[in-house]
């Protein structure tokens, strides 16, 4: 009689599909960012639309190491278990959200405002919850990857071929 291997995890690539739909459901993840020559992170609140992750702060330190460099990731993560998860990590460029159309269109920061009300119906109105964050900012994506780790059967392979949009992983992250 034969006994059966234990499962094992299975690390593969997420579909740009099932990144974008990682990202839609959830509105909590973490910004990195450079600050004062360290990369620093913060959790955010957020919401996607499109290519576009949009957020609102407070004054401070982090708007004001974005206003120097722009160039960030973000990161939002589902984890079941250490070895069931799903990972998506953006990269791009952050723009302020001006009334006046002076970083990107008018268009798009309506769309910012209305995609922020959508998950906090009160925000930017006079009975907004945290009337102290005013500032509304948007991360456009410029790359998008995601990994996930699940258990397979030990008849199953571990995917090693990265996505057209990842980098290679050999360590199953």
């Amino acid at each position: 009689m034969t006994t059966r291997e234990p499962h094992r995890p299975l690390f593969s690539s997420l579909s740009d599909a099932e990144c974008h739909s990682l990202l839609e459901r959830n509105h909590t993840g973490r910004l990195a960012f450079m600050n004062a020559n360290r990369v620093d992170i913060e959790p955010v609140s957020y919401v996607a639309v499109g290519s576009w992750l949009f957020m609102r702060s407070a004054g401070g330190s982090k708007l004001e190491a974005l206003a120097h460099t722009p160039y960030v990731a973000f990161e939002v993560d589902e984890v079941k278990s250490a070895l069931d998860w799903r990972s998506v990590v953006a990269r791009g460029t952050i723009y302020w959200m001006a009334d006046d159309g002076q970083y990107v269109e008018e268009a798009t920061v309506d769309r910012a405002v209305q995609a922020l009300r959508s998950f906090q119906p009160h925000a930017l109105r006079d009975d907004d919850p945290t009337p102290f964050r005013r500032t509304v900012y948007g991360l456009h994506i410029d790359v998008l990857t995601g990994r996930k780790a699940e258990i397979g059967d030990s008849t199953s392979q571990p995917d090693t071929a990265p996505s057209r949009s990842s980098r290679p992983h050999t360590d199953g992250f």
